[in-house]
């Protein structure tokens, strides 16, 4: 008898970066029903653990020590197998209605505050990954 492949590993893949572990529980289980969460505490090892896990997209937070969100978002452009993986910013600093206030300020990267709704992550999360709006 064949072995079933693991539903989770069909779904696609969020890596979260974030220096707090409960932000990466938080999102996922407020992602896990339609996405593969996988949380990372450790900015240092973002490259060689979206090399391993091979995520749809990446959320980063802004502010942690060792490494910032933007020499994170560096390290992984400067990958060629992470270099296409889009990357949205997770932040703290603003409430969803603040978003706006950061466009442009990170580089080209998208931002969503750690305190926007579960169907604006959602939707952020399934537009990065090119998924249809009824996802």
């Amino acid at each position: 008898m064949r072995t079933l492949p693991d539903p989770q590993k069909a779904k696609p893949c969020v890596l979260v970066v974030d220096d707090d572990e409960a932000v990466a529980w938080a999102i996922a289980g407020r992602l896990g029903q339609d996405f593969r969460v996988v949380g990372l505490t450790d900015p240092a090892a973002a490259v060689r653990r979206a090399c391993e896990e091979k995520p749809g997209v990446i959320l980063c937070d802004i502010h942690m020590p060792g490494l910032q969100g933007d020499e994170v978002a560096f390290a992984l452009s400067q990958e060629p197998r992470t270099a296409r993986i889009p990357l949205i910013y997770l932040t703290a600093l603003v409430t969803p209605e603040e978003v706006a206030d950061l466009d442009g300020v990170f580089g080209d990267y998208p931002t969503v505050s750690k305190s926007a709704s579960t169907q604006e992550l959602r939707d952020l999360v399934s537009a990065a990954l090119g998924l249809p709006d009824d996802c």
